[in-house]
């Protein structure tokens, strides 16, 4: 077995080059007993940058991004967090908190190497990087959300904005008891799934991910993510004390302005926000022409020396 927050190759599987010849590779990362798949890209003494994806995606959901970040010298690792890897999806709802979740963080980020590391997160994975730059701020050299405002300003925004408070009604569902949601979702071949997703991701990408979801307790795993919040829906976050970029699209379906406009106030380093006009809710697949300038210019100005 792989040591706790190790990464090694899996040499059973592919590697793919971008047309400059930037090379992602498939990789594995152990946390205790738990083996988590991977993607990494750049070269290993590069300045290390971790992505963090939501639902109902996987690490490939940064594959624009992990070329772009080996193209311009960092050391890259997107890794399928606990309940989407095979390897690390355990059975109980309480084993998906945040502070679980903040946990697997610490062990991705050593499978890196030493030293301050960028945190990039999407959906989910900005509520888990939120809560991990809160936590641990001497170990990030900056921090990169695409999405999911700050934990405390969605809060504030679900109760003073009943337009928000509509947007997020879908948790409700994904939070039905293990059985009940993943039925819903799944039957007649994902097709409500498959509308999670609208037309903003490659048909082949949808089928891999529908696919996925369908093998045993693997979406019962992701909705645990879900089921672990408390009823108030709150995350462990406070006060962001590392350079942060925020990047929000004026079209999420999910998350409104209130809470994305609301962020800044929640962070006490320095802070750019952005806003994509036009832009849903899956800036990683669907602009990343967009969004990569904006990470690659924040990254540079925040070494992680």
């Amino acid at each position: 077995m792989i040591g706790a927050g190790t990464e090694a190759p899996d040499r059973s599987s592919a590697r793919w080059a971008a047309d400059d010849g930037a090379v992602v590779a498939r990789t594995a990362v152990a946390v205790g007993p738990h083996v988590h798949t991977a993607l990494a890209a750049g070269p290993h003494g590069g300045e290390k940058v971790l992505l963090l994806h939501g639902f109902p995606q996987f690490a490939d959901s940064w594959t624009d991004q992990l070329t772009s970040l080996a193209r311009a010298g960092y050391r890259a690792l997107a890794v399928d967090q606990r309940g989407y890897a095979p390897g690390a999806r355990p059975d109980r709802v309480a084993d998906y908190t945040v502070h679980r979740l903040v946990g697997d963080v610490l062990a991705f980020a050593q499978a890196l190497g030493t030293g301050p590391f960028h945190l990039v997160g999407h959906d989910w994975g900005g509520l888990v990087a939120w809560a991990f730059a809160t936590e641990h701020p001497e170990l990030l050299a900056s921090l990169t959300v695409l999405s999911t405002p700050h934990p405390r300003a969605l809060v504030e925004a679900l109760r003073s904005d009943p337009e928000q408070a509509r947007r997020s009604s879908y948790v409700q569902r994904f939070r039905q008891p293990a059985g009940v949601a993943e039925a819903e979702l799944l039957a007649d071949d994902g097709a409500a799934l498959r509308e999670v997703y609208g037309d903003s991701l490659p048909p082949e990408r949808i089928d891999s991910y529908v696919a996925r979801f369908a093998e045993p307790g693997a979406l019962t795993a992701a909705l645990n993510w879900y089921r672990a919040l408390p009823e108030a829906l709150t995350v462990p976050s406070g006060r962001i004390r590392v350079p942060t970029l925020y990047v929000w699209g004026d079209q999420d379906f999910a998350l409104g302005r209130t809470a994305a406009e609301g962020t800044g106030a929640w962070i006490d380093s320095h802070y750019r926000f952005e806003v994509l006009e036009g832009a849903g809710h899956w800036l990683p697949d669907e602009h990343a022409d967009r969004a990569d300038p904006l990470l690659l210019t924040h990254l540079a100005a925040h070494t992680a020396g």
